[in-house]
């Protein structure tokens, strides 16, 4: 039998800690470039083994669906747009991502992580202070909204609503002052002054 010495036995734990940090390091930058996780501006197209209408219109709600579902490895939800409503689509398998502003992504496990973009608020509507509202483009960062407000003095902070969400067509609120955020998938916000 081998004799083990104080000093011996005081590495094996600090040296077991650096072999499982430097793997957990490793799975952190690995993980960094799958396009696995929740992804606004996203779809997966192919995969899909059912379909239902998200009758609130939250890709959280399409999130947990697949979260509930041993089947599901990945997901994708839509917008309402055109009078359709908005959908969720579960995968049997997790597709690659591709880019489009209609749809929020997904894998199994992840959630929903909105953008993180300065001065846009992403899912956040910032409900009354409104003194004028008009029709707009759709628009992924309703970017006229935010031009709009900025270009008026007496505006402090917008409100873009997507289309789908009370009505067919993009709306832009514009705000004389400014309200407390609220979490709504339907709106995209902004504080201008």
């Amino acid at each position: 039998m081998r004799k083990i010495t104080t000093r011996q036995s005081r590495a094996q734990p600090r040296f077991k800690h650096a072999i499982r940090f430097g793997l957990a390091a490793l799975l952190v930058v690995a993980l960094g470039n799958v396009t696995g996780f929740p992804q606004t501006g996203y779809d997966r197209p192919g995969g899909d083994y059912a379909s239902a209408p998200v009758a609130n219109g939250d890709p959280m709600v399409c999130a947990a669906r697949c979260e509930r579902d041993k089947k599901c490895h990945a997901w994708s939800f839509s917008y309402p747009s055109s009078g359709a409503p908005a959908m969720c689509w579960l995968k049997r398998e997790v597709v690659p991502a591709k880019e489009a502003s209609c749809c929020v992504s997904g894998v199994r496990g992840a959630g929903v992580i909105e953008p993180q973009a300065g001065a846009i608020e992403y899912s956040i509507d910032r409900f009354g202070g409104d003194y004028r509202w008009f029709e707009t483009p759709a628009d992924p960062k309703g970017k006229a909204c935010a031009e709009a407000c900025q270009a008026e003095p007496r505006c402090r902070a917008w409100t873009y609503r997507r289309p789908g969400y009370g009505g067919t067509s993009a709306r832009c609120f514009l705000k004389d002052s400014i309200k407390p955020p609220r979490h709504r998938p339907c709106c995209i916000s902004g504080v201008v002054r």
